[in-house]
């Protein structure tokens, strides 16, 4: 587990963009059974999480429609809560960071950490743009 005064600028970077920070399994399925679009952000401390997954997931919500909820789980840290949201991303392997959209609690769009690394946020965003104006 990594130490929270580590992690804390990391998780505010997507709190202070109107991420909402879960860290029990009840709150990630209580998320996931929400109507509407969910937009699960898996953080990360790693490098492409800064320069890529967050700056992308933020990035995205500048677009016309948007999910209507947007949580985060924290990989190495809130366990529970990171293998609740995994398990509703099955057949996808565990990655982080990644990013996962939820339409009436139904995986609709994914991202792994394969589609991230080495590619701008801006090439991210506007793959989940496009998510977002197929689904939300």
């Amino acid at each position: 587990m990594y130490p929270e005064e580590l992690v804390a600028p990391m998780r505010q970077d997507l709190a202070v963009a109107g991420f909402e920070e879960l860290y029990t399994s009840e709150a990630v399925a209580s998320a996931l059974e929400k109507k509407g679009t969910t937009l699960v952000v898996v953080n990360s401390v790693c490098g492409c999480a800064a320069a890529n997954a967050r700056p992308a997931a933020k990035l995205s919500l500048q677009n016309s429609k948007k999910p209507d909820n947007l949580v985060t789980v924290f990989a190495g840290v809130d366990t529970e809560a990171v293998n609740t949201a995994r398990a509703a991303m099955i057949p996808f392997p565990p990655s982080s960071p990644s990013m996962a959209l939820f339409k009436d609690g139904e995986l609709v769009h994914m991202i792994e950490r394969h589609h991230i690394e080495g590619r701008p946020a801006e090439m991210i965003a506007e793959n989940l743009m496009e998510a977002y104006n197929e689904h939300c």
